[in-house]
């Protein structure tokens, strides 16, 4: 796996943290903060393209 640099934790309340981190070769990485082992991983886009769709509200309905 390339060298991924993490960004600082999100946290919600309670412990409920998520790490967001890029490589070298512009893939973006989502994980839960301590298990970083095991991340989501696609392209830059495709996070930006998820960020924005959960700011417009299109996951609410998991709340």
């Amino acid at each position: 796996m390339n060298q991924i640099t993490w960004e600082e934790p999100y946290c919600a309340e309670g412990a409920n943290c998520f790490r967001i981190g890029t490589d070298p070769t512009g893939n973006a990485y989502i994980a839960v903060a301590g298990q970083e082992e095991n991340p989501l991983t696609d392209t830059h886009d495709a996070l930006r393209a998820l960020i924005l769709e959960i700011k417009a509200g299109k996951a609410d309905h998991l709340l």
